[in-house]
């Protein structure tokens, strides 16, 4: 039986298991682990400039009998920044192995699950034999494989080069963040979330956002601006599902319907009206309701399990 947990607080999840895991290139990957052992295991992989307190409503709804995995990713949360070569979706995947090989058991599979950034680790580790072996499904938040610059609709004006070179500036802008104001929540609201994202929900975001070192926040724009992942979402045998919110301004649902119609095994498509990018915290309930319908039909129990 696993330790008892302690109660959350708004915008928290509960307390979990804390391990490291150790990446290729030796980083080390902070990951927490909530729930009772044995039971039906997802895999949480956050996005870009987040961490593991943005999957809090997941955490807090699914550790009541599920097996829930988080990690934050390399220059994230509690995960230390890299070196300066250890930016790029190869390290995404090879930390994603190296947080599978800490947390599960031979041949025990999962359900996937990942958000921005964390959706394309996802992508880029989908050739791997340790995905392949504990993937049951998959879920993609608010995602992309490729041409994220040229299809984001951050900078309001017509598709083309001068739309996709300020868009470019605007998300690898070098100035720090600083602290959390009205007017920086606006903002944020503005290019990550839906027009009617509850004010808590802006704040949440806006305090996890800014938490993320601006070294990593920069470093990580630049792999995204050109990133390729596309023979990956091929590589997605298993079932995977697809979800994305109408005003989502950095993966427009131009992005997820190229996914579903790409992957080998789409498990559908799921579009919620008036959400942005941050689906997990604007939408709690729908993407948890989604991940609960995967792990029902494609995740059991440990077999060894008492």
């Amino acid at each position: 039986m696993s330790a008892p947990q302690t109660a959350s607080t708004p915008g928290r999840p509960p307390r979990g298991r804390g391990t490291t895991a150790v990446s290729a290139d030796g980083s080390r990957v902070h990951i927490e682990v909530f729930g009772p052992e044995g039971r039906p295991a997802v895999v949480l992989a956050h996005g870009w400039t987040c961490s593991i307190r943005f999957w809090s409503a997941q955490i807090e709804d699914l550790a009541a009998d599920h097996r829930v995995i988080a990690y934050d990713q390399r220059g994230h949360g509690r995960t230390p920044l890299p070196g300066r070569s250890g930016y790029s979706t190869d390290a995404l995947a090879d930390d994603l192995e190296a947080v599978l090989a800490a947390t599960l058991a031979p041949g025990e599979q999962a359900v996937f699950v990942g958000h921005s950034m964390g959706g394309m680790a996802l992508m880029a580790a989908a050739r791997r034999p340790a995905f392949r072996e504990h993937a049951a499904a998959v879920l993609l938040c608010s995602t992309g494989s490729s041409r994220l610059v040229a299809e984001a609709l951050v900078v309001p004006m017509r598709a083309g080069r001068v739309r996709t070179r300020l868009t470019r500036l605007v998300l690898g802008a070098r100035a720090p963040l600083g602290p959390v104001t009205p007017l920086s929540r606006r903002i944020l609201r503005y290019g990550t979330m839906g027009p009617g994202a509850a004010p808590e929900r802006i704040a949440r975001c806006a305090r996890i956002v800014h938490a993320c070192p601006r070294v990593s926040r920069v470093a990580w724009s630049r792999v995204l601006g050109e990133l390729d992942l596309d023979a990956g979402v091929r590589e997605l045998r298993v079932p995977t599902a697809v979800l994305v919110g109408t005003a989502d301004r950095l993966t427009p649902p131009v992005q997820s319907r190229a996914l579903a119609a790409a992957l080998p095994d789409c498990a559908g498509l799921t579009v919620l009206a008036g959400t942005g990018h941050m689906t997990p915290v604007e939408a709690p309930e729908a993407v948890t309701a989604r991940i609960r319908e995967l792990a029902a039909a494609h995740a059991g129990p440990r077999e060894d399990a008492a």
